[in-house]
């Protein structure tokens, strides 16, 4: 774990609503000097407290109107069937989030998808024939109530 202080949560806060604020921004916010806080920032990315920078894409806007969850069960529990899962979990695009589980079901997809088409694609084309799964269960989303990849940062100052 990486200490930080109430400086470096108002820094991570900041950038977590908007990573293109400048360090004289961040300087306004945090209440410190530009330059305390670009090398607070430099520290943070150093420290991979900061994994990185990205734009936020309205999937909707780009065609994608359907997210889908996809609950897998394994075929057999061995380390190299989940060696083979994962390598196909990264080869497809169309899979944004994949999580082992504990529980009825080995893994949780979450998959941005065009339409209903797509998704019967994935899971009847892609990952039913694969050898290293057994059952598929899919849930399509009716409707967000609230998406974040925020951290909860109140009290987290070490």
């Amino acid at each position: 774990m990486i200490s930080v202080d109430a400086f470096d949560l108002k820094i991570l806060s900041a950038l977590q609503d908007d990573g293109r604020l400048t360090n004289q921004q961040l300087a306004e916010i945090a209440g410190l000097s530009a330059s305390q806080c670009s090398r607070r920032r430099m520290r943070l990315e150093e420290d991979e407290v900061i994994s990185g920078y990205h734009a936020d894409l309205a999937s909707e806007a780009l065609g994608f109107g359907v997210i889908a969850f996809i609950h897998i069960t394994l075929a057999t529990h061995s380390p190299d069937n989940a060696k083979r899962f994962r390598a196909l979990v990264n080869r497809v695009d169309d899979i944004q989030e994949a999580y082992s589980l504990t529980g009825d079901a080995d893994y949780l997809l979450k998959a941005a998808l065009r339409d209903l088409k797509s998704l019967s694609d994935i899971v009847n084309n892609v990952l039913m024939p694969h050898q290293s799964v057994a059952h598929v269960r899919s849930s399509i989303v009716l409707d967000r109530l609230k998406e974040s990849s925020k951290l909860p940062l109140k009290g987290a100052a070490r």
